[in-house]
Order: C-alpha cells, then sequence, then structure tokens
C-alpha cells in the first residue's frame, strides 16, 4: 500500500515529458510543471521529492538557486545538452546530478532508483526525529476538549451546515453548496470534495474553495493508496496527529495526500460500507490547529456530507433512468399512449400526435376518450381484462392512416397502474403491400398464361394432328378408336388442368372445428395413392395416440398432406430403395401443448438449390408435366390454419415440416 515515489519534472519541451514518463511510468509519479510560477506550489504539494530540472526551461538557473536555498530536502536532477555553459553551471551548484537530454533509459531509470533510495533515507530519520521530538506532549482528548473550550470553540458549529442541503438543482451544484457550507462551519481557509458519480469512474476533485489549481488535475483509482488507505482504517487524516502512527509507511501516505491538497485534516466519506470520496480542509480561518472537539465535529460533518451525497447520486440516477425513458418514449418510430387506473391520458408521445391528428395539449390529463373512441375502448377493455388482447388493426377516421395497436396493462407488484397503448402506422407499409399486390398479380397472369399456353398446347397438337388425319383415314377402324381414345384423353387433361386453376383461385370455404390430426393424415395417404399413384408401401407412419386436437378442416388438410406425400413420391421416382416417412408429434413450451407437428421426410435426390426460394411460387415445377399448383395449395392451407411449413432439404432427401396450433376440444 505504499504509494509510489514523486517526480517533479518542470520543463516546456512536450516529447521530453513524454520521454521521462515513459521511463518511470512502472517506478514513479510524475508531476510535470510547465509555468515557472506554479512549480513552488507544486513543491509544495509533493513535499521532499525529486526534481528534474530542464535547464532550457525558463529562469530554470534562478529556480535552481532558489529551490537549494529554500528546500535542500528536494534532490535535483538537471537535464541539458553535454558540454554546455548551462549544465557546466549547473554542476557548480551542487546538485544530485547533470545529464544528458538525450536520455539513455537504463542510465536514466538507475539513476532516479539511487535518488529515490537517497530520499526514503531522509525521510526515515525525519519520521524518527518527528516521532522523538513529540510524542511525550501528546494530549490526552479530555485536556484536548478542555483546550478547545478554553479558547472558547463553539459545541456544536456543525448544526446550521445542514441547512444548505436541502436544495440542490444537481448534484454539481450540491457540491458547490457543500463546500461553502463546510467552509463556513468549519471556518477553514480551504475546502475540497473528491468523489465519483459513478462506480466505474475515478475520484476527482468535484468541487472546491481555495483549492491549489493542481488539486483539479489530481485524480485516484480504486487501487491507490490512499483509497486503499480509507478502506482499511476508515478514520480522518490530521497533520496534527501524524507523528502517533507507528507505521512509517502508512505515515507517508497520509503525509503525501495532506501536501498533495494542502489540507490539515482529509475525512473519509462512505455510502454503503464503501468509499464514495472525501473532504479535506485547510488550515483555520483564526489560525489555530484543529484540536480533538474540532476533529469530531469533522467527523459528524462528513456523516451528513456521506448521506446527502448518497441521496443526491441516487437523485441523479433516478432522473437520469427518467430522462432516458422519456427520450426513449419521445425517439421511438410507434406511438405510445398511456393511461392510469382511472383511464386519464399521462403520456402520448410526438409519434402517437403524428399518427392521430392530436397535440398533447388536447388529450392529455384528459379521459381516454379524447384519443378516439376506437383506442378508447381498446384500452379500457385493457384495464378491465385479466388475459393479453390481441393486436387490433384499423383504419383512423380521422387521419385515414392504417394503423396496429397492442395494448399491454401496466402492473407494479401486481398493482394495476394503468395500460398503454402502442400504434404502428400501417400506412407505407399497406401501400407498398398494394403495390407488390399489382407486381404479383400481373406476375401470376404472366405465369399462368405461359404455363397454359405450354399445357394446353400439347393436348390439342395431339387432338388437330388426328383430327387432320381423320378424312383419310375414317374407313380404317384401328385408327377410329385410337382416335376416340387420344381425343378423350387429352380433353381429360385439359378438364384436369382447368380444375387445378379453377380450385387454386377459388379454394372452397373452410370449416374449423376441433379435429384429430391422425384423421386427416390418414385421408391424405388414400388420396395419394388414388390420384397421384403413390406406391402406399414405401409410406412408413408414426402417428402416437396423445396428439392433441387442433382447429381446422378436415378435407382441406388431408388435401395438403397429400400434395406433400406425392411430392416425396415423385422425388423418390429413380431411387433404388425409396421410403416416405409421414409422422406426427405433440410440441409442450412452458409446460403447455403448444401445437402439433407433422413431418413428412423422404430420402430422394433434394431440391435443387436454385429452386429451393421458389417453391412455394405458383407454377414452379420440375415435372414435364404438370402446373406446378401443389406447394402453393399448401402454404395458403396451413397459413389459413395459423399454422406454418419449414422446408429443410439436402442431396439425401427432404423434410417438409408444418406445424398447427393446438386447441382444447371445447373450442
Amino acid at each position: 500500500m505504499t504509494p509510489p515515489p514523486v517526480c517533479v519534472l518542470y520543463t516546456q519541451d512536450p516529447d521530453l515529458s513524454r520521454r521521462v514518463k515513459a521511463f518511470l511510468r512502472v517506478t514513479a509519479e510524475v508531476r510535470h510543471v510547465t509555468n515557472a510560477d506554479r512549480l513552488d506550489a507544486v513543491l509544495h504539494q509533493a513535499g521532499p521529492a525529486l526534481l528534474i530540472m530542464d535547464l532550457r526551461a525558463k529562469d530554470c538557473r534562478s529556480l535552481i538557486e532558489q529551490i537549494q536555498q529554500e528546500s535542500p530536502d528536494f534532490l535535483i536532477i538537471a537535464l541539458g545538452t553535454p558540454r554546455s555553459e548551462p549544465l557546466r553551471d549547473a554542476e557548480q551548484f551542487g546538485i544530485y546530478a547533470a545529464e544528458d537530454l538525450q536520455l539513455d533509459r537504463r542510465r536514466f531509470q538507475a539513476l532516479v532508483a539511487r535518488a529515490f533510495d537517497y530520499l526514503k533515507t531522509l525521510q526515515e530519520n525525519r519520521d524518527l526525529r518527528e516521532t522523538s521530538a513529540l510524542l511525550p506532549v501528546v494530549q490526552s482528548p479530555r485536556r484536548a476538549e478542555s483546550a478547545a473550550e478554553q479558547y472558547g470553540a463553539p459545541a456544536t458549529p456543525w448544526r446550521r451546515f445542514s441547512r444548505v442541503l436541502h436544495r440542490f438543482e444537481n448534484f454539481d451544484a450540491l457540491l458547490a453548496n457543500i463546500v461553502e457550507g463546510v467552509a463556513d462551519a468549519a471556518g477553514v481557509s480551504r475546502v475540497g470534495v473528491f468523489s465519483r458519480v459513478r462506480q466505474d469512474e475515478r475520484y476527482r476533485l468535484r468541487a472546491g474553495l481555495r483549492c491549489l489549481p493542481e488539486t483539479y488535475e489530481e485524480e485516484f483509482s480504486e487501487r491507490d493508496a490512499l483509497v486503499r488507505w480509507f478502506e482499511l482504517h476508515a478514520h480522518l487524516i490530521s497533520r496534527t496527529n501524524l507523528t502517533q502512527t507507528p507505521d512509517q509507511k502508512q505515515r507517508l501516505v497520509m503525509r503525501r495526500a495532506l501536501d498533495t491538497f494542502g489540507a490539515e485534516v482529509i475525512v473519509p466519506l462512505y455510502a454503503r460500507g464503501r468509499i464514495m470520496g472525501w473532504l479535506f480542509f485547510g488550515q483555520r480561518i483564526t489560525g489555530q490547529s484543529f484540536d480533538y472537539r474540532d476533529l469530531e465535529g469533522l467527523m459528524t460533518l462528513a456523516e451528513h456530507v456521506s448521506t446527502v451525497l448518497e441521496n443526491a447520486l441516487l437523485y441523479e440516477e433516478v432522473a437520469l433512468q427518467k430522462t432516458l425513458a422519456e427520450t426513449l418514449l419521445k425517439a421511438i418510430p410507434p406511438g405510445i399512449v398511456a393511461i392510469d387506473d382511472e383511464a386519464i391520458v399521462r403520456w402520448f408521445n410526438p409519434t402517437a400526435e403524428r399518427i392521430l391528428g392530436l397535440t398533447s395539449a388536447q388529450v392529455l390529463n384528459k379521459p381516454v376518450e379524447a384519443v378516439g373512441s376506437r383506442l378508447a375502448g381498446l384500452l379500457r377493455e385493457t384495464l378491465e381484462s385479466k388475459t393479453i388482447l390481441p393486436p387490433q388493426q384499423w383504419t383512423d377516421n380521422n387521419t385515414r392512416r392504417a394503423l396496429s395497436v397492442e395494448t399491454r396493462l401496466l402492473v407494479d407488484q401486481r398493482a394495476p397502474l394503468g395500460a398503454v397503448a402502442v400504434i404502428n402506422d400501417l400506412t407505407v407499409e399497406e401501400g407498398l403491400r398494394e403495390k407488390q399486390a399489382l407486381v404479383d398479380r400481373a406476375t401470376f397472369w404472366t405465369d399462368l398464361a405461359a404455363s397454359m399456353s405450354h399445357e394446353i398446347r400439347n393436348p390439342l397438337v395431339a387432338i388437330k394432328t388426328f383430327a387432320q388425319l381423320l378424312p383419310e383415314r375414317f374407313d380404317d377402324a384401328d385408327f377410329r378408336k385410337e382416335f376416340s381414345e387420344i381425343v378423350v384423353r387429352e380433353i381429360d387433361r385439359l378438364d384436369k388442368i382447368i380444375t387445378q386453376i379453377n380450385s387454386f383461385a377459388h379454394p372452397p370455404e373452410l370449416v374449423f372445428k376441433p379435429i384429430d390430426v391422425r384423421a386427416p393424415m390418414k385421408r391424405a395417404l388414400e388420396i395419394a395413392r388414388s390420384r397421384f399413384g403413390v406406391n402406399g408401401g414405401v409410406v412408413e407412419t408414426s402417428l402416437p395416440n396423445d396428439l392433441p386436437p387442433v382447429l381446422g378442416d378436415e378435407t382441406a388438410l388431408a388435401e395438403a398432406f397429400a400434395h406433400l406425400v406425392a411430392n416425396a413420391a415423385e422425388a423418390l421416382s429413380d431411387k433404388g430403395k425409396p421410403r416416405i416417412t409421414l409422422s406426427a408429434k405433440r410440441v409442450r413450451e412452458a409446460g403447455q401443448e403448444n401445437g402439433v407437428l407433422v413431418t413428412v421426410r423422404d430420402n430422394g435426390r433434394g431440391i435443387a438449390p436454385e429452386l429451393r426460394e421458389k417453391i412455394f411460387s405458383p407454377f414452379c415445377t420440375t415435372k414435364p408435366r404438370g402446373m406446378g399448383l401443389g406447394l402453393p395449395i399448401v402454404k395458403r392451407t396451413i397459413f389459413d390454419h395459423h399454422g406454418r411449413v419449414d422446408i429443410d432439404s439436402t442431396p439425401h432427401g427432404t423434410l417438409v415440416s408444418v406445424m398447427l396450433p393446438a386447441t382444447s376440444a371445447e373450442s
């Protein structure tokens, strides 16, 4: 816990300052002085220390002479140009050393280390002399108190100080009031407050009265010797009691701190068992030293200051959080409308003003109906409801904007505080969606025309060819028979194409009811066998008995599952050992039935990478004959059932997963 030795550097050369600090970074605390007028004050702050003088600096020669006469305990190392007159003169002054400005790292570090050892010996001798001279005349606490009474010191001069702490606008203003109040109450000429605002900050002089300018540059970390000393000992530091500390290292820490601040007393400030900072006091304006009773009063004063600072920091933290919250609510894109438990509007952010076409003055502190009947009804319903209401969408009658509104109940420890509505303006999205719908519709009809022209042309070509040959070969019975079969088959093909398009364009109305998902899955297998020619022997099923019911249309789901099985069978057309697995399982989340997961897995060749992004688009197919409407029908059906379809395909097979939400049997 020994503080590093102090080295004072006097130079106006920033490069020299940088090099000295780099060389002594580990071994010393370097205090750089550029102004000759401030050198004397810094030396008094540092106490006996090592002084490095740049002979090129202003008034350097006269300063060396003055320091040697007034402060012989300082060791001086002069830096100059080799064989120059200033360097030769400095050597004649009897200083500790004279060195070349072009510092050699190892030589310079060794020289400084020897100087510090010499200073340490001087300090130890000084401490021994002070201890032996002052220990026999140490006053007892009672005698010190009597002396205080003899000089007529007031019994409790600190009480009037508390009045200045009740009002403050911010933390800096509070600290300014503290130092003024402390100076008045303690009758001292100098007061300073070191503290930190946040846990990860360093201790700095936050406010001071008649403090030395260099004190404002001082910073302390949690690992600094002074901070650790306060944590270990938890009592004040007084110059009059310095010699009563037997440990030499502790005396060095205490004296260094007193000299650095130009103080007579330093009192720690605590909050929640941790060092918040400290107060330091200069000499009393009467010139009298601090006695025992004074020190007790300073400790009492510090306790008041600690309490006030802690409350102020908490207040500032709360104020900061409030400011951040208000700024956030004003800046976020959605509109925010908040009401209290009496349905009075308490918050209405600028975005809500723009979306709803109202001003804050029109709605704040008024019943919620001021924001509009539809929104007011939803917020009142939220206040009365014990469950989370689903989001709602509508077009505002005032602004004609498309809105999406989601509400939540505001609760603090189960006590309702009010409700909040989050409003999103969907007008732009709706416009973009309509434009995209027009583009998609145009693309749909283009793809439909191209697909139909291809699918219809083939049967028409066959019919036309046989119709042209019919007059020539009418008497050929075999030709007439073949002609009849081909025409009927191609017309059936045309009818099938028209039926597919009609089914896709005009889906039947769905009838929802709670069903066992195994029923449409079994029916899908029958449809796949009869309609698509799927070999039932390659299909394996896994349908457990504990599946929760789903709300759905059995016919529509059976058609969707049949398309998935048919697509899987199509992918196995050239597979040696084809296998399709149709399975279902229950899905649980947070201990509740969440849904049913239906999967169709095959071991086919997978989906080509270039088609994976388009497989749900109409008319996307790999079949030489077909419209490619199977998967789009599947996706639309599952979407209508509030489910989700996912496809994972590799060269070793494809897995189609259908997630359907569970429902209660009574729904």
